[in-house]
């Protein structure tokens, strides 16, 4: 796990050491055991890495790495798990060069060599960004992993092709020049977060998830081209023989997978733990890392002092019945306070999925302990296990069958009460329903009864502010957001490839990469092994949905290392008390980011519609800290924005 960058401009340049220095070193938190760069002036071409040892903690394994014959350089980021696989691969097939350490960084570079670039992608397996430079043939390669866990960022900037991990390391050599793109803008406003390709800056982009990108100058950018997409063409007859196979059969060939996956990504030369909620995913997680180690598992949870948010508990007593050696963290208000002005510089660009907070505190806490950490993260979108999943199936089955008109006069009817009218009506409720049905949730509901289609009506649950709202001023007209919807499936089938194809790699792995590796730890997630992802999308729907239970299969599995009296409760998400804490110690704070003259001088929000909104989420009236939080993100980015640049210097060291 590192930071990489680079600069291409294939014409001869003298100031490159000093520019891919100051890239490098803006990713210092990325890889803080160490740094090298390589540069060839005459091609123009620069290639930076920050360093955090997790395999081959010797100076083998430091990048830029040359292969054998040294017709390519490579950065990389990333881990590949089958390493030791294809290195037995490589020297069966006498393609092996002479070994110089043990990295999966070398194994890969020889793959490469031996078999070909788009072949050595197919074998391996992991996550990763790299970027290889092959000096015969004069182009640059970029490459992301299939899930998109690791991030990759590209453009034009001043007549140069320039990369990085992160946009803070591209924005340190464009200075000034960049700008906020305000199409950009509304989705991010609408989602909460940037959805690949675009980024928050004109001409710079993110490179999808299982994409590629070949450059052969730096004229123009080429288009991207995937080299491995979640909904493979033989899906259909994969599913066809699942369909046919017994559930016993089944759950076993999951088990196994599963198994051998969280095995693969249990290897490393640096201290290894796991986050632990105990939900399913993680439970399962921590369970299969237990069942392949003869020692206790070290496992990490976060805890909120607040009713109905805090779910250490039922960590703790996952951890005890495994057996895994437990530390859990209690976190409030005032915590959240003290980490929100670093937020903009961890995440580098507008980010409001306010579970970043518990994330980044939680990492903090296991990285005193640990360099690597595995998580839970992927379970639900493989395994349909959201209730919304559900939800959204039901509702659309049942207004589709009504007139427009006749839907949108009962949206009509319930968004009149206030949400606080609505509350007040729901505290005749039992307890237990009540965190299931508030005022928040109606209007959401009314939002969702206007919806024209299935695709319409999940992008809008979806949507934190809708596409209709005008909230970003000169803006031109917003993209369809179901544009990626895909078609010819099931109605949860469909939700769950939307929210693998998007959610998935720009809100969640996001928060996650950013939220760990502003504290140099490394996270795995094994539910992303592809083979994993390729098995969870060829499962019938029995599988996975039964009745009113999402991740039935998963659950069976977990079934075989944890009782389920410790496990089933409401799904609750890793949510924080968000509206409280916005009307209480984080209003100051609100209130200097929403002030109105800031945001008219500002000049890319409406005002009036953020104002008008505040107002009502401080007097109770609504609950509108999902819209405000996506607000406060970007006002809180664009203020860190005004700062000058940075150039941190990174350590001399030999090209």
């Amino acid at each position: 796990m590192c930071g990489i960058a680079g600069i291409a401009s294939w014409r001869y340049e003298s100031d490159l050491d000093r520019s891919i220095r100051a890239m490098a070193g803006a990713l210092l938190h990325r890889g803080p055991d160490g740094g090298s760069h390589w540069v060839d002036a005459e091609r123009g071409v620069a290639l930076g890495h920050r360093r955090l040892s997790i395999i081959d903690l010797s100076p083998t394994g430091q990048q830029p790495m040359a292969c054998a014959s040294g017709r390519r350089v490579m950065v990389f980021n990333g881990e590949i798990y089958n390493f030791g696989s294809l290195r037995e691969e490589l020297e069966r097939a006498n393609k092996a060069p002479r070994w110089r350490g043990h990295s999966d960084t070398e194994v890969l570079l020889a793959a490469i060599e031996a078999w070909g670039f788009d072949s050595a992608l197919e074998r391996a397996v992991g996550m990763f960004a790299l970027a290889l430079w092959d000096r015969a043939a004069s182009t640059l390669t970029l490459a992301r992993d299939r899930l998109g866990e690791k991030p990759l960022y590209y453009g034009l900037v001043g007549g140069r092709f320039c990369f990085a991990s992160e946009l803070k390391a591209i924005r340190v050599i464009a200075g000034d020049g960049l700008q906020v793109d305000r199409s950009v803008l509304s989705e991010f406003m609408q989602f909460g977060y940037i959805p690949a390709p675009g980024s928050i800056y004109k001409g710079i982009f993110k490179l999808a998830p299982g994409h590629s990108l070949t450059l052969r100058g730096a004229a123009e950018l080429p288009r991207p081209r995937p080299y491995w997409q979640a909904v493979a063409a033989d899906r259909a007859l994969r599913l066809s023989e699942a369909a046919n196979c017994s559930d016993a059969a089944l759950l076993d060939r999951l088990h196994d997978r599963l198994g051998a996956a969280v095995s693969g990504q249990m290897v490393s030369d640096v201290p290894l733990g796991a986050f632990l909620s105990g939900g399913v995913d993680s439970s399962l997680v921590v369970a299969l890392m237990q069942a392949h180690s003869r020692q206790p598992v070290r496992s990490f949870t976060i805890g909120f002092a607040e009713a109905g948010f805090d779910e250490a508990p039922y960590a703790k007593a996952v951890a005890r019945h495994l057996g895994t050696d437990h530390t859990e963290i209690y976190v409030g208000a005032r915590d959240a306070a003290a980490l929100i002005p670093t937020l903009p510089l961890i995440y580098d660009e507008p980010f409001a999925d306010s579970s970043q907070i518990p994330t980044t505190l939680v990492a903090r806490m296991t990285r005193q302990h640990v360099t690597v950490a595995l998580s839970g993260d992927g379970g639900d979108e493989l395994f349909a296990g959201y209730p919304r999943y559900r939800m959204v199936a039901s509702l659309w089955r049942r207004m589709s069958r009504l007139p427009l008109t006749a839907r949108s006069a009962a949206s009509a009817l319930i968004a009149g009460p206030t949400a606080l009218a609505w509350d007040r009506l729901f505290k005749v409720l039992p307890a237990g329903r009540k965190r299931d049905i508030n005022g928040r949730r109606m209007h959401r509901l009314a939002q969702l009864m206007g919806s024209r289609s299935l695709a319409e009506m999940y992008v809008r649950l979806m949507s934190k502010w809708a596409p209709e709202d005008a909230l970003v001023l000169g803006r031109p007209p917003l993209p369809e957001g179901n544009q990626a919807w895909p078609g010819g499936v099931d109605s949860i089938d469909a939700m769950r490839l939307w929210d693998i194809g998007r959610y998935l790699p720009d809100d969640l792995l996001v928060k996650v990469d950013r939220a760990a590796m502003s504290t140099s730890l490394e996270t795995r997630a094994p539910f992303l092994d592809h083979r994993v992802v390729e098995l969870a999308l060829t499962l019938p729907m029995r599988m996975l949905v039964r009745g009113q239970e999402g991740k039935w299969a998963l659950r069976q599995v977990l079934d075989r290392y944890v009782p389920r009296r410790l496990i089933e409760r409401p799904k609750a998400g890793f949510e924080v008390p968000l509206g409280d804490w916005l009307r209480g110690p984080l209003k100051p704070w609100a209130d200097s980011l929403l002030d109105s003259t800031r945001l008219r001088q500002q000049g890319f929000l409406d005002e009036r519609q953020v104002s008008q909104m505040w107002q009502q989420h401080r007097l109770g009236q609504f609950d509108r800290s999902q819209q405000l939080w996506n607000v406060l993100m970007f006002q809180a980015w664009l203020e860190s924005e005004s700062r000058p640049v940075q150039r941190p210097a990174s350590e001399p060291v030999a090209a």
